[in-house]
């Protein structure tokens, strides 16, 4: 399953278009709050797909059969990137356990790179629902090798992905190594990857934008 947000949010797509924006990038408070937007707008779409029960609810005149969800999610994030996303989701929704994954591009020198996956830190993932937030899907390799360390980890019992850009080659890996299953929401949708691995047009680094350049992966 794939979702395009900005096929059905005018909003999402203004907020995406603001985050290419060359002319508006150098402002990172509101880089950051457009990424929270989008996480924002993610969470609300995926919470009309996860399951609910009825809860009796008591009003100072009654009781009133109330729909809440059955499940409180697990918002995992990739850092350092993955946190306005992550903390958009966690605005709504703001019962929910957290899990947090610092995975990186370990760069080589003749340009090539890998990813390394150093540190997570989670509940237990076993038949919980988790949601993975990453500003750039590029490659894929980030998200598979996370998703595979997760069930790893504990067999979860739904896997969603929430991107502001996705490139297809990297929905494509994602689909291909860890089942089409995996629920992908996108801000936007490229189609062109460049052999760095950047998706094109793209934004740029989302980690340097909203954060400040690195001196270090």
């Amino acid at each position: 399953m794939i979702v395009n947000l900005s096929e059905q949010h005018s909003l999402v797509s203004n907020w995406v278009s603001e985050l290419r924006d060359v002319n508006i990038q150098g402002d990172r408070l509101r880089f950051r709050r457009n990424l929270e937007r989008i996480g924002e707008a993610a969470a609300y779409e995926i919470s009309k797909v996860l399951p609910w029960k009825v809860q009796e609810t008591p009003t100072p005149l009654g009781i009133h059969e109330s729909k809440v969800l059955e499940f409180q999610p697990v918002l995992a994030t990739i850092l350092r990137a993955g946190l306005p996303l992550h903390n958009g989701m966690l605005n709504y929704f703001d019962k929910a356990d957290n899990a947090f994954i610092s995975a990186y591009r370990k760069h080589h020198r003749d340009g090539t790179f890998e990813i390394s996956l150093e540190y997570m830190s989670s509940p237990s993932l076993e038949n919980r629902i988790i949601i993975i937030s990453d500003p750039m899907l590029a490659t894929g390799a980030s998200i598979v090798k996370t998703i595979q360390y997760m069930k790893a980890e504990g067999l979860p019992k739904e896997i969603h992905v929430v991107v502001a850009i996705a490139c297809t080659v990297g929905i494509e890996f994602i689909h291909r190594e860890c089942g089409s299953d995996v629920k992908i929401w996108c801000g936007d949708i490229d189609d062109e990857l460049t052999a760095k691995g950047y998706i094109v047009p793209g934004l740029g680094d989302a980690g340097d934008l909203a954060f400040g350049t690195k001196t270090q992966a």
